[in-house]
């Protein structure tokens, strides 16, 4: 059996990067037969029930030492694991799994990952140093690839994709309607639904502020009810309740219990139009063919929207709702366009992120 360990941010209840975990668990068993998978994981126990895999605790040294040694490969990825935007620590963790697993003589993959920013000059070299060794890489985006060839990684060597999230099967919208009543959408009166996944901790910032505006001009203008979607849920869940209770006069609904990937894709299925600062959301409305308006917190976002032929209403450091309305009004009037576009884009992508399991599968092979 060939033994396949996982490296990743997994195991924290942010339904981006378990949706990732997933595709890839599922990806890798339905191409390539007799394989054991582990991952690493801030919660082991959780981990290993909803997937199906062994798992271990990914902070403890003699647990990643045990698992690199009985492994045939390393996977690193999907997501943003190569980057110091916040801190340098997550990058030197991720990287010091892949060169262990190298001085080991273990075989490492970098599947489908978002690469950067990564600011720090040591940083750089660090990464151009390991990804040098690695035995294949591929990254979600053009962008990813871009700061490697800058940083020294011979283009040959990468392989661009997408995000393996956009894989992920389809769920009914039954079980999205269910939880929408629930908490109180009621949607017999036809008004027009719109979702917002926003990624905010201080419900008092200057962003959470514009996001009041815009949803109060929503129900003004287009008597919209909008329903507010924690994905990363212990970060989001806060504003997004307190920016409910706010709203309370324009029936704002949010979604305030703790959900899966499958049933928050079967909610933003049940969406007429997906505003996302989330990652992870407007993939989900991608997958969900739901027409979408991202705004950016990170340069993955931007990649995303480019890769999907959308762009950003702004940065969320210039958000205001004199922004939004302009590009909402555009949008929602192209939304069977955008929908048209971005279904179009996301079957192309879907099909090249069959690399991944090809070049692994070649690995395999190779003994």
């Amino acid at each position: 059996m060939y033994k396949i360990l996982i490296s990743g941010y997994y195991g924290f209840n942010n339904i981006g990067d378990e949706s990732v975990l997933r595709a890839v668990v599922e990806n890798l068993r339905a191409r390539l037969p007799d394989i054991e998978i582990t991952v690493l994981s801030h919660s082991p126990a959780e981990t290993a029930e909803k997937f199906d895999v062994r798992a271990v605790p990914r902070m403890s040294p003699a647990a990643i030492l045990r698992e690199v040694s009985r492994c045939d490969l390393l996977i690193s990825g999907g997501g943003s694991l190569l980057q110091d935007a916040t801190s340098s620590k997550s990058i030197h963790y991720y990287l010091s799994i892949i060169h262990l697993a190298l001085l080991l003589r273990k075989k490492v993959f970098i599947y489908s990952q978002g690469i950067g920013p990564i600011y720090d000059p040591q940083n750089r070299k660090r990464t151009a140093r390991a990804l040098k060794k690695v035995h294949g890489i591929v990254v979600r985006d053009e962008g990813s690839r871009q700061l490697l060839e800058q940083i020294g990684v011979p283009a040959e060597r990468i392989v661009v994709t997408a995000d393996p999230v956009l894989r992920i099967d389809r769920p009914e919208l039954d079980k999205g309607r269910e939880i929408l009543t629930r908490e109180g959408c009621d949607r017999s009166d036809g008004r027009p639904l719109i979702g917002w996944a926003v990624k905010e901790r201080n419900p008092n910032s200057r962003f959470a502020g514009e996001v009041e505006r815009c949803i109060r001009w929503l129900g003004e203008k287009y008597h919209a009810r909008c329903v507010l979607i924690p994905f990363h849920y212990e970060e989001d869940r806060a504003v997004a309740v307190q920016l409910a209770q706010r709203l309370k006069d324009q029936s704002v609904v949010c979604i305030r219990s703790k959900h899966l990937s499958d049933e928050t894709l079967s909610i933003i299925g049940n969406m007429d139009f997906l505003v996302g600062v989330r990652l992870h959301s407007l993939i989900y409305a991608a997958v969900m063919d739901v027409p979408m308006l991202g705004i950016s917190y990170d340069p993955k976002v931007d990649a995303f929207l480019h890769s999907v032929g959308q762009q950003a209403v702004s940065a969320t450091g210039e958000f205001t709702l004199e922004r939004f309305q302009p590009a909402f009004e555009q949008a929602w009037d192209s939304r069977e366009r955008i929908r048209t576009e971005v279904v179009a884009r996301r079957n192309e992508l879907q099909k090249k992120l069959n690399t991944n399991e090809d070049m692994i599968a070649a690995l395999i092979h190779q003994g």
